[in-house]
């Protein structure tokens, strides 16, 4: 088995080792991961952060050793909070970072950080104001930084900074936490679900105080919620129709 650490901005992870494969997500600074097939020119890889799996072009990554993933693991990770920032390389090169970057690996990689960070310390009171940060930010598939989210997207990461960990895809984290019966029992921070008319899950959004909602659509944008769903002032409609609320402990 190989192991790998991202050592560069935003890094596409792709269905298929091809640059014209789809994105379906992002590998970001400081993600590190399990190399589970190597080829020439692509590598797959199973994320540590979440067990998500896809391709990443050879170029784009740093081997390591397994004392090194396993060092990484035990670790309490530290992420930047800074919406972009700098690592400095050995030659003074500098890298850009984004928010949501992971910080454990600078010494493997011989970089230095001096902005803000964060420890992993559960901290959901914060939730709402972490998720501020991504306001408008625009929509993009696959996207899990304030250049483009999609919207487990930017859950996911919202709550990584917050010491929590949500599974990559709307769907899988739609199993995660306990269901809600009403959206009078939510809480700034809980999460909710919407599906389509065929009762497939297919967004996600963080509930804020007075029933509103942030979430990814077009951009990130503060919407109404009611039981009905998310209603779109500017359309004077509802946008997605509520499936489930859920309380991540």
């Amino acid at each position: 088995m190989q192991y790998g650490i991202c050592n560069l901005s935003i890094v596409p992870l792709r269905l298929e080792p091809s640059d014209t494969s789809e994105l379906i997500s992002q590998v970001i600074y400081g993600d590190f991961f399990k190399v589970l097939e190597q080829r020439k020119n692509w590598s797959k890889i199973r994320l540590a952060f979440d067990n998500y799996e896809g391709w990443i072009d050879n170029k784009q990554y740093k081997e390591i050793l397994e004392k090194d993933y396993k060092d990484l693991l035990q670790s309490n990770a530290i992420y930047s909070t800074d919406l972009v920032e700098f690592i400095q390389g050995d030659n003074d090169e500098l890298y850009p970072i984004t928010l949501g970057s992971t910080l454990n690996g600078l010494s493997l990689l011989n970089h230095s950080y001096d902005g803000h960070s964060t420890n992993t310390n559960k901290t959901k009171q914060k939730i709402i104001n972490t998720a501020l940060l991504y306001l408008n930010t625009p929509y993009f598939s696959g996207g899990k930084t304030p250049f483009g989210i999609d919207s487990s997207g930017f859950t996911q990461m919202v709550y990584k900074l917050n010491g929590y960990s949500l599974l990559r895809e709307t769907v899988q984290q739609a199993t995660q936490g306990d269901a809600l019966s009403f959206i009078e029992e939510s809480e700034p921070g809980d999460l909710a679900f919407f599906d389509n008319a065929e009762g497939n899950i297919i967004h996600v959004g963080i509930i804020m105080k007075d029933n509103y909602i942030i979430h990814a659509h077009g951009k990130v944008r503060i919407d109404r919620l009611d039981q009905s769903g998310i209603y779109n002032t500017e359309k004077n409609s509802h946008t997605h129709k509520l499936r489930v609320i859920k309380k991540i402990t």
